[in-house]
């Protein structure tokens, strides 16, 4: 009965183990994927999705350039490699942030110069001018820029702006035009000035102020320094723009000690170029549109009174430079070669026409004998000085004036 009851000890595995141990499945070898890909035409369609793909990678330049964000301009970097320095004195390799720049009387001759340049460093400019002496076509190819913004104003009245420089140049600066109406002369001056450095104070603008060579009056000293305090008639017939300008740096410098706003005064000498206004009175602009128009070039008192003649490039480069730099002035920025009229006559008809000829008359009241800038201090602080001479500049302006004269 005991032995009813033993296992045994060795009790047969099922059939059906001992078969899934014998028969393991192969891995497939080469010729098993080559099937699997000539099967159901597997392989034309991952030639297909590679050559899709490739075609992709190759047009999307082409793509992304037609794109509706492509007329978004490139934004300009701070710093640059280049390795030339710019004509306004910034240091090669490095350019300035963009700025709000607004200038006041920037539809002018020398206003519209100066926005040219503003504009190609990349700032963004805002003109203020009521139109008295400025003109809109010298300002009008920037219409189209959106960083560019032209306001009809007159600076005698307040304005309220956000900027962080203002180039302070309002004010009509020929005998013809300032003597037109002095009342109007002095209180853009005075009143226009207030106003602007009211609004620098307000804001924390840097502001420029362009004053004149006219601070001088009739000059004991030659040539003139900044350190010259002047000879001028308070009571003459040009009292309204030498004594309004000299009011003007007065003011300026009363800010800048009492409000601490950063100022910079620039004292600008005779200055000729393109743009300038063909009957202003002034003596360049006088002698180029007579000798156009064939009529006698008009020589006040005896030809042998002397000025000194810039040309608008220069002096834009050293407003710009003043106004970045760490002096506040006054600076003389003018071009220390000195004409008299007669020379300047003689370099005018060998511009324009050999045989014309000259017309003398009496000398203008208070009319300075002498005028020639002493530009010492700006060639050692500023690092600048004119580089265009009378024979370079004068072919430019000549070439503007006859255009215009053939066109009125």
């Amino acid at each position: 009965m005991k032995q009813l009851h033993k296992s045994p000890t060795h009790a047969p595995a099922p059939a059906h183990a001992a078969a899934s141990k014998a028969a393991k499945p192969a891995r497939p070898g080469p010729r098993s994927w080559v099937g699997y890909l000539l099967r159901e035409q597997r392989l034309l369609f991952v030639l297909l999705g590679a050559l899709i793909a490739s075609s992709f990678f190759l047009l999307r330049p082409y793509l992304f350039s037609l794109s509706p964000s492509s007329h978004i301009p490139e934004r300009r970097p701070l710093f640059s490699f280049a390795s030339h320095s710019s004509a306004s004195g910034v240091p090669a390799g490095f350019r300035p942030p963009p700025r709000r720049v607004v200038v006041t009387g920037g539809a002018g001759f020398v206003g519209s110069h100066l926005v040219d340049r503003l504009l190609e460093q990349g700032d963004s400019v805002i003109v203020v001018d009521n139109f008295f002496t400025g003109r809109k076509e010298n300002v009008a190819h920037h219409l189209r820029n959106p960083r560019f913004e032209l306001l009809r104003h007159d600076v005698v009245e307040p304005i309220l702006l956000e900027v962080d420089r203002i180039y302070h140049l309002a004010c009509p600066a020929s005998p013809v035009h300032y003597k037109y109406n002095p009342i109007k002369t002095i209180k853009t001056n005075v009143m226009g000035t207030l106003n602007m450095l009211g609004l620098a104070k307000r804001i924390g603008a840097r502001f420029l102020l362009t004053s004149t060579s006219e601070v001088y009056g009739d000059p004991l000293e030659h040539p003139q320094k900044e350190t010259y305090w002047g000879h001028v008639n308070p009571i003459g017939v040009r009292s309204c723009y030498d004594e309004g300008k000299r009011t003007a740096e007065t003011l300026t410098m009363d800010y800048h000690r009492g409000g601490g706003v950063e100022v910079r005064i620039a004292r600008i000498f005779n200055t000729y170029g393109p743009r300038m206004c063909l009957d202003d009175g002034r003596v360049v602009s006088n002698f180029v549109a007579q000798a156009l128009r064939r009529q006698p070039m008009t020589v006040y008192g005896d030809g042998k009174q002397t000025r000194s003649f810039q040309y608008v490039s220069d002096l834009v480069a050293g407003l710009m430079a003043l106004m970045e730099g760490d002096h506040i002035g006054p600076f003389n920025l003018g071009n220390p070669g000195e004409f008299t009229m007669l020379e300047l006559a003689q370099v005018v008809k060998e511009t324009i026409d050999p045989m014309a000829t000259i017309e003398f008359k009496p000398n203008t009241a208070d009319d300075p004998h002498m005028r020639k800038p002493d530009i010492t201090k700006a060639k050692e602080l500023l690092h600048w000085e004119p580089k265009v001479s009378l024979k370079e500049g004068l072919p430019l302006m000549v070439t503007d004036f006859r255009q215009r004269i053939l066109d009125d």
